[in-house]
């Protein structure tokens, strides 16, 4: 027998007890974005972004193709936890289960593909 209340064993955990992290993963990679989304808007801004040339050498500086990476797998992460929040709360039965696991198709997919695109320019232009 314990000596905790019902509540405080739950208290913090939300319905599928796991709130805190799913919480604290959507904050963290929202600050993660705003941080990447900053540098990259600032770094094109000295970009002529209709010469592919000087893109493409942009994109094969190691930091620039590394920061890239981030923000391309911060936002397929951060997209994700939001979408499947929405999933979660307004879906029932087998449509919840077959959204939740298209939903995290998509973003695996969509990850791998931005991920490829840069470093294929990044090595190879």
């Amino acid at each position: 027998m314990s000596l905790r209340s019902p509540l405080s064993r739950v208290m913090g955990l939300g319905a599928a007890g796991d709130g805190p992290a799913h919480w604290w993963a959507q904050r963290v990679s929202a600050i993660g974005l705003v941080l990447l989304g900053i540098w990259f808007a600032v770094s094109l801004l000295g970009l002529d972004l209709g010469d592919r040339s000087q893109v493409v050498e942009w994109i094969s500086t190691p930091l620039n193709s590394v920061l890239l990476i981030l923000l391309v797998a911060t936002a397929s992460f951060h997209s994700h936890l939001g979408v499947r929040v929405v999933i979660e709360d307004y879906s029932r039965g087998w449509s919840k289960v077959a959204g939740l696991v298209a939903v995290q198709f998509v973003h695996v997919v969509a990850a791998g593909i931005g991920v490829v695109a840069v470093l294929r320019l990044a090595l190879g232009g």
